[in-house]
């Protein structure tokens, strides 16, 4: 029975770090979209864990800024775009600070403009 429970507990572990690998891969090829698709049913199955968490959070991050600070994107494009990633990072890490300013930083150039702030 111990045996049994080892290699159960080996295969979790070893299924929680093919999707954080793979992720870092992907992000290290800028490739954020891939690895937050990748990661998304991962942080699902177990939004405890924290390296899978603490990934989704880096892919996102990445993921937005791409959006936020592409000036080849029109506003219409990416503000609202890296607005709903970064709300999504402050869902994950209530504690990311870089997302939190930023979403207030949308938010305050969307009043500043009299237009509603995207939901």
């Amino acid at each position: 029975m111990r045996q049994l429970f080892a290699v159960c507990a080996l295969a979790a572990v070893l299924y929680a770090a093919k999707p954080v690998d793979d992720a870092k891969a992907l992000i290290k090829q800028k490739k954020f979209e891939e690895a937050v698709t990748l990661l998304d049913p991962a942080y699902k199955a177990k939004p405890a864990d924290a390296a899978v968490k603490a990934t989704l959070v880096e892919a996102l991050m990445g993921n937005a800024d791409t959006y936020m600070y592409d000036d080849k994107l029109p506003p219409f494009r990416k503000y609202p775009t890296a607005l709903r990633l970064y709300r999504r990072v402050v869902e994950i890490d209530k504690t990311n600070q870089k997302a939190k300013d930023n979403v207030a930083m949308i938010e305050g150039i969307y009043k500043s403009m009299g237009r509603p702030v995207p939901q």
